[in-house]
Order: structure tokens, then sequence, then C-alpha cells
């Protein structure tokens, strides 16, 4: 077959497998768009937890469908409210009865020591989320007309709905300009090439796209519902940092190749060859990582689950089959100014030789070294404190949070959010003097009630989400479950309760956390064996998997000690939200080693022909700087997770950028090398690596810089 011929065929498939990238692409535009079934709580939580028992008895109450929002008017001056101001609130508060359900509103309350009015406007919620933002901005709009000096701030339930919407208005649009933005400066800046950054970015940029849609559908097939801008906007920045990593991996590997071989399409077959082990290597090890959250309590997690292993998928074919397609086409002359040529220099890995000699050199102090340095770090989180309230959860205040705390600070501060204590009619009375009695609620009084349920209004003193909240919380649990007679009927798919069951937001957020250790406790260790399962069979041994899951399990506590100095004393987070270390511990643990994979296949293939210690060497040499590229890229990606309004996101982003980082500065620099070198061919064991000079890995050539 002439030279000629091979490159026409080439030039075909590779114009198929763009032609087929299209079509696929435009099919899942036009998949379905299928309803999301109905959330299995507001929270997100099974039936077996007692909030989601409460949530799901509620509808057979009268007024199940109504909430209060929560009018708060207060002086700009934090003093007592005039007679004149108490005036104008009551004629407010009675416009807005055509908002209320009902059409009437209770009179104003007065706190006690005269500085703040509240009005409960109860408004329903039966036209779902966007019929409840209107309404709430129905409320805050009649409200503007106050008289000078008073503030007017409005909070509950629905407002807090209303703001967590309007926060992320926008939010899509502006992660993906940023992400692209910074995907675009890092990969200009790593191939100082004018065009070839442009390649790799378009392709991302259309498999982030296609995943989110095809994440539209796919998701609420499992019966997942997919409601929350924290699941499309973690998946959207993981597709983005893995599909480039991916394509660097590639490029690097294509352009080594081009070195080698005149025919681009015989060099990008045999750069295939070698990079589609580690690219799926990796890639199966992130989607085995991901699925485990699909065990989790929480609703959300699950529906992160699957969105993300969808767009890991999609990274790796479009890393293993787009992507070569459309390089192949463009040609050599895509990598100006630096055109790699045959038996031209290799100009990446001056500085990664340098740095693997000297760790070869002395490899147990600086195996030393680096561990010191990861402990030290991971110290950083011995006074960590989890668990956010309800106003802590975003990072610009909105005006729910904000009606809030004036709220607080005169009345008990779980008054915009009574817990709810589920009963039977005859139990009323009981069931309200058994919670009155319980340390830390400031009042009970029975509330709406039903044929078969009756409910029991408790404000508590503390707020929300607090520690205190949750001792109250556990003590009213335990004080009305021992009411005799007190058990509402059972839910469908849940354990008959023994007494009175305690629900509300407040005591979901206390289920919530209590979920989020129960899920700890169980995906940890399973994602850990999934991981090390994947790097057995891929390296063929086990040392080295047990050595590679070690590190990044110190990486682990080392980017959360680290991020949590860095909450604590520069950015004043009051906590770490209790969903993060989860979340942060998969990702961290399916993309840290990734890089450990990179690197570890190459040094096995190059071992083959030169031994452990120089495969290594050549590994750490023609792999550092792409592995770096990556790392750095991908931890900037995560980093962007900040632009979003969420405090939580915002932790999430920073724990897997400094984690990241620590993986690829440190552990798959320093630390795995190090290892390697002291252990020999120990390193593979129980598997072999018989050096046979000349075969399988054929040498690049010297940087070079080393050349003279």
């Amino acid at each position: 077959m002439s030279v000629f011929t091979r490159v026409a065929r080439g030039r075909l498939a590779a114009w198929l497998t763009v032609a087929a990238a299209i079509v696929v692409g435009a099919a899942v535009f036009g998949l379905p768009r299928p309803d999301n079934p109905a959330p299995v709580s507001a929270s997100g939580l099974s039936v077996q937890w007692q909030s989601t028992q409460v949530e799901r008895l509620q509808d057979q109450l009268p007024s199940s469908e109504v909430q209060p929002a929560i009018v708060v008017v207060s002086r700009d001056d934090g003093g007592a409210l005039s007679e004149a101001d108490r005036g104008a609130v009551a004629a407010r508060s009675g416009d807005l009865g055509r908002l209320a359900v009902g059409g009437q509103v209770s009179p104003p309350q007065i706190s006690p020591d005269g500085t703040v009015a509240l009005v409960a406007v109860p408004l329903s919620t039966a036209g779902g989320q966007d019929e409840v933002t209107g309404k709430v901005s129905e409320v805050r709009t009649a409200l503007e007309t106050l008289p000078e000096g008073l503030t007017v701030e409005v909070t509950g339930a629905p407002a807090f709905t209303a703001d967590l919407a309007s926060v992320f208005d926008g939010a899509d649009i502006t992660l993906l300009a940023v992400t692209a933005a910074v995907v675009a400066l890092l990969l200009l800046i790593t191939y100082r090439s004018p065009f070839l950054w442009i390649v790799p970015l378009v392709v991302v940029a259309a498999t982030e796209q296609i995943t989110l849609r095809a994440v539209d559908t796919i998701v609420p097939a499992f019966g997942i519902t997919l409601q929350s801008g924290q699941v499309t906007g973690i998946a959207s920045v993981l597709v983005f940092g893995a599909a480039t990593d991916y394509a660097l991996l590639l490029i690097a590997r294509y352009r080594e190749e081009l070195r080698r071989e005149e025919n681009r399409f015989a060099a990008m077959r045999a750069a295939l060859r070698r990079t589609a082990e580690p690219i799926l290597a990796s890639g199966s090890t992130v989607v085995l990582g991901v699925l485990t959250l699909l065990l989790s309590e929480q609703e959300t997690n699950r529906a992160l689950a699957v969105a993300c292993a969808t767009g890991v998928v999609f990274a790796m074919l479009s890393a293993l089959f787009v992507l070569p397609a459309v390089l192949v086409l463009f040609g050599r002359g895509l990598f100006w100014p630096f055109v790699p040529k045959i038996g031209g220099p290799a100009r990446e890995g001056r500085l990664w030789g340098r740095l693997g000699a000297v760790v070869e050199r002395r490899p147990a102090p600086v195996a030393v070294l680096a561990t010191l340095l990861l402990a030290g770090l991971a110290l950083g989180g011995l006074g960590i404190r989890t668990g956010l309230s309800e106003t802590e959860q975003f990072r610009a205040q909105p005006e729910a949070v904000t009606g809030a705390q004036t709220l607080a600070r005169a009345f008990p501060a779980g008054t915009t959010q009574p817990v709810a204590v589920l009963t039977t009619p005859a139990a009323v009375r009981a069931v309200t003097e058994a919670a009155t009695a319980v340390p830390g609620v400031s009042s009970a009084r029975p509330g709406d009630a039903g044929d078969a349920v009756a409910q029991v209004d408790v404000v508590l003193e503390a707020e929300p989400g607090t520690t205190a909240s949750d001792r109250t919380i556990e003590a009213l649990r335990d004080a009305v479950a021992a009411v005799p007679g007190s058990a509402p009927p059972a839910v469908d798919g849940a354990d008959a309760p023994s007494g009175a069951i305690v629900g509300g937001t407040v005591a979901a957020t206390y289920d919530s956390d209590e979920a989020n250790d129960r899920d700890l406790r169980l995906i940890l260790p399973i994602i850990l064996l999934l991981v090390g399962a994947v790097l057995v069979l891929l390296l063929r041994g086990l040392l080295a998997p047990l050595l590679l899951v070690l590190t990044v399990i110190a990486s682990f506590f080392a980017s959360l000690g680290a991020a949590w100095l860095l909450f604590d004393h520069v950015l004043g987070f009051p906590a770490l939200d209790s969903g993060v270390l989860l979340l942060a511990f998969v990702f961290l643990v399916a993309l840290g080693v990734d890089y450990n994979i990179f690197l570890v296949t190459r040094a096995r293939e190059d071992a083959r022909s030169a031994g452990t210690r120089d495969g290594m060497l050549s590994a750490l040499r023609v792999t550092g700087g792409v592995i770096t590229s990556a790392g750095v890229l991908l931890a900037a990606v995560f980093a962007v997770l900040g632009v979003l309004p969420l405090i939580t996101l915002t932790q999430i982003g920073v724990i897997v950028c400094i984690g990241v980082l620590l993986d690829t500065l440190l552990v798959r620099t320093v630390l795995v090398p190090a290892l390697a070198f002291l252990l020999g061919d120990r390193f593979w064991w129980p598997g072999r690596i018989d050096a046979r000079p000349g075969t399988d890995a054929p040498a690049l050539p010297e940087p070079a810089a080393s050349r003279g």
C-alpha cells in the first residue's frame, strides 16, 4: 500500500469520525426531556428519616400547601418602633391580604423590646418553585412604600426558596464562561501556540454541552430528581477538567510520536495505543468513584453520581475518538511555531529530568520529608468544625438571611422556621405539654389538624442548624415519642413510629447531617477498594497499588487541613458544610490517583526496556510537563466553583484544588518516584518487570539542554 493511499484512508477515517461525532451530538440534543420525577422529599432523604415522614404526613393536613413568608420590619437606627411606625406596618400588613391564602393576614407581632415587628403572610406553595418565587417578589414589592427610616426584610421558608433560586440565575453561564476562559489561558500557556489550544478547547466545550444535555434525560430516567444547580455546576467543571486532562496526555504523546514517525496518522495510532490504557484506567476510576454516590442517602448526591459518570464517559470518548480525528486533519502545522520534526530534540522534560535525578540520589530523605509535609498540612484540620446553619450557606447574604438575623435579635432564633411535631388529634395536648418542657424550646402550640394527623408547632430558642438546635431536636424527639398514644399513621415504606415524630426544615437539616455521617462511613471504604482494584488490574501487582492509594489518602487529609486553615483564618467561613467531606473525598481520590496512573503506567512501560529506576526517571521526565499542566488546569477549573454563590461549592472547589495540586506537585513528582527508587523492582510486587533492552518502548531523543 502506498504512502498516498495510507494518508487518504487515514484522512477519510478522520472525517468519518468527526461526522459520526456530530451525528451523535445532534442525537443527544434531540433526546426527549422527560418530566422530573417527584422529589423523594424537600431534603432529598428517604422515608426512613423522621423529617421525610413528617413531610409526607403533612399532605393530610388542610393547610398542607401553605407556608408563611415572614415580614420583618425594624428601624434603620436599631431603635424601638414608634407608634407611627407600628401604624404604618399594620396598614401595610392589611394590604398583604390579597397575596395571602385565605385573603387576610394576622396583625403584626411586636418583639418584647419593641424594636422589630413580625408579620406572617401565608403563601400557597402548590404551584412549585417558580410560583413561590413570584409571590415572594410580590410581597417585597408591596412593602417598598413603607415610611423612610424603616427596613423591611422578607424571610421564612418561601423566601429562602426564592433567594436560593435567584442566586443561581445566570450562574450556569458565568461558570461556563469563567471555566472556558481559565482552560483557554492555561492551554495557551502550555502549548505556546496561537492555534493548537483552540482544538482541545472546542472539543472539550462541545463535550461539556453534550453532557449537560444528556444529563437532562439520563438522570430522570434513573428515577432521580434533577433540580439542583449544584449538580450541573460540579458536573460541568468535572467534564472540563477530565476531558482537558485526557487531551493534554494524548497531545503530548502524539507530539512525541511525531518526532519518530513521518506519517501523522501512524503517529496518532501509536499515540492512541500508548495512551488508551491510562485514559481508560483513569476514566474508569473516576466513573467507579462517583458511582459510589448512588449509595448515598441524599438524592442530590445520587443525581451527581449519574451526571458525573455520564460526563466522564463522554470525556473519554471525546479524547479517544473525536480529538485524535480533529488533530490529524490539521496536520503538523497545528503545533506552530514548535512543529515536531523527525529526530528533533524534545523540548519538554528538562526540569523534571533534573528533579528525578535529585530524588534518585536521596530517595529515603525525600520520601520522609514529603510525608512530613503532608502530615504537617493534615494537622491544620485538627480544629475543624462542621455543620453550617441555614443563614450561613450563602457567601453573599440574600434578604432571607439578613431578615432571619434581624428576627433572631429580637425573637427566638427559631421563629422563622418552627419545628413540626406530627401526632394524633387526641394526643395534641399531651404532646404540646411534653414539647414545652424540653430545654431549648421557646414555645409550643397546637397547629393544623386533620382526621388522623395533627401538628404541634414548636419554636426553638437556638438558630436552626446550630449545635444547640441539634441538641434540642434530639431531646424533643425523645420527649414526644414517649407520649402514650401519640404515634401518627405509618408512611408507606417506613416502619410504624413508636410515638409522635419531629420534622420541618430544622429537623431535616439535622437528619441530613446524620445522613452525611452515615454516607461517609459506608462510601469511603468502598471507593478505596474500587480504586485499589482498578490499580491492581492495571499494574498487575499489589504493592504499588497499595502505596498509590495510601498517598492519595495522605494528600486528601493534607488538603483538608490546608483548606480549613484558609477557610478559618482567611475567608472567615464559620464551619465546613457536612456534605463537603464526602464529595471532596470522592473527587480527590478518584481524580488524584489519575496522575499516579499516568506516571506509573508510563514508568512500567519504559521499565520493560530500561529497568525500574531508569524507567521511572524516563517517565518522570517525559510526563512531568503534561501531568503538571493537567494538574494545574484541573485545580484551576475546580477553583472556578468559587464563582457560584454557595459556600458549599466554594469549599468543595478549594479542597479539590489544593488536593490536586498536592497530588501533582508533591505526591506524583516526589513521593511516588522516591518510593519506586527505594523499592526498585519490588515496587511491582508480586508482579515482575523483565527488562529487555531495545524492546517495547523506543527511546526518546534527549532534551535539547542535555546535548551540550
